[in-house]
């Protein structure tokens, strides 16, 4: 019996751990709210830079006509679109052919060749980098929607932030189940993870974020921190390059876009596994001690209430306060992926099947490290490196 009451005293005292590991994170993510600042929440700028829309485009052919249209519509004064052709070995060329004749704002360049020492995109988005000549660069994916007033607030964002580098949150469009279960939880891990006001006053590269499907930097800023060609065999180049930006003292913002990009990053399962695993064990600087500590924490938060609880409610007379804080932390996860789910557009039944989301997100994770170590991790074709750290 001793014995027995100590095991309940060690699951108590660990899941009061719990609690308050889960109210730190909601605490930030209430905060992250307020400092989370929408696109279109700014007044427009005393006059309009010129923008260079950057799309590098391989193998859409379901997504660039919806994307290229969006851009070409904008009603903003002065800008360009270019779009380069990465290769592609479906119809991508012949629909971007057809919209470069319409359209007189568009540029559209055929890749070079890929050199040994650069990952596809990198290449791809410094050959635009080249090409373009606004005071503004604007990198986007070519499986992005854009509402016609998006450049007026991207724009106006940057006059308001007086900022060097602006990355925006798209809305997620979330399908199949894959999708469902992976994407909402890693926005889950921007919006509880990283304190993004802290980002604005301190420079420490693993409190960072940004997301490579809409980047904007000024010319200038681009161009001091090496563009692409300094992160050139860096898996997480938006990351990386932005690491860059940031560390040069440069005014840095992560804002909601939601209203004005969205996109559709995969489309099946097969998509999903490839696409997260050549990038999440990247994004942990390839450290697997790392990793692996804090895909521990992801199990003790998001699963092990749920495990406790069972064990308590499995006696013949269950432990009240232990069953009472496992049922409280369980409360407390449901209510911070509530908030995710209602920030960021995603389904709300998705609330209710988090502990599989953990899960999936622990199996991606230490699969990532896996194919990544062993050079297997792949990405439309092309091998990603094994540990090229920043």
């Amino acid at each position: 019996m001793p014995q027995q009451n100590l095991f309940f005293d060690v699951l108590f005292y660990l899941q009061t751990a719990i609690i308050v590991g889960l109210i730190v994170l909601l605490l930030i993510s209430l905060t992250n709210l307020r400092y989370l600042r929408r696109l279109h929440s700014y007044p427009a700028p005393a006059r309009w830079p010129r923008f260079s829309v950057l799309v590098p485009a391989r193998n859409e052919e379901q997504n660039i006509s919806n994307c290229v249209s969006g851009l070409l519509e904008q009603d903003y004064p002065d800008y360009q679109v270019i779009i380069l052709d990465d290769n592609s070995t479906d119809r991508t060329w012949e629909i971007l052919q057809g919209f470069a004749q319409k359209y007189s704002a568009m540029k559209l360049l055929k890749g070079k060749p890929l050199p040994d020492d650069w990952l596809g995109k990198h290449w791809a988005c410094s050959q635009l980098a080249e090409a373009a000549d606004g005071e503004l660069l604007l990198f986007v994916d070519a499986d992005t929607i854009h509402t016609p007033d998006m450049l007026r607030c991207a724009a106006s964002a940057m006059a308001g932030e007086d900022a060097a580098l602006i990355s925006a949150l798209p809305t997620q469009i979330v399908v199949t189940w894959s999708e469902q279960l992976t994407i909402p939880a890693f926005y889950l891990g921007t919006l509880c993870g990283i304190p993004i006001g802290l980002t604005r006053i301190q420079r420490n590269p693993l409190l960072f974020a940004c997301i490579g499907q809409f980047l904007i930097f000024t010319r200038e800023a681009y161009d001091a921190s090496g563009g692409y060609a300094a992160v050139r065999q860096n898996v997480v180049d938006d990351v990386a390059i932005g690491r860059r930006v940031h560390s040069m003292g440069l005014r840095y913002s992560l804002l909601d876009g939601n209203k004005h990009v969205s996109c559709r990053m995969y489309h099946n399962s097969n998509e999903v596994w490839k696409g997260l695993t050549k990038s999440n064990f990247a994004t942990f600087n390839f450290d697997p001690f790392l990793l692996i500590f804090m895909y521990l924490l992801v199990l003790a938060v998001f699963i092990g209430p749920l495990v406790i609880l069972g064990i308590s409610l499995a006696q013949p007379q269950p432990h009240v306060e232990l069953t009472s804080a496992a049922l409280m932390a369980i409360f407390l996860t449901l209510v911070l992926w509530g908030i995710n789910q209602q920030r960021f557009h995603f389904p709300p039944y998705l609330i209710v099947v988090y502990p599989f989301s953990a899960i999936a997100m622990i199996v991606i994770a230490v699969a990532s490290m896996i194919l990544t170590m062993q050079g297997k991790a792949q990405w439309k074709g092309r091998n990603m490196p094994k540990n090229v750290k920043p």
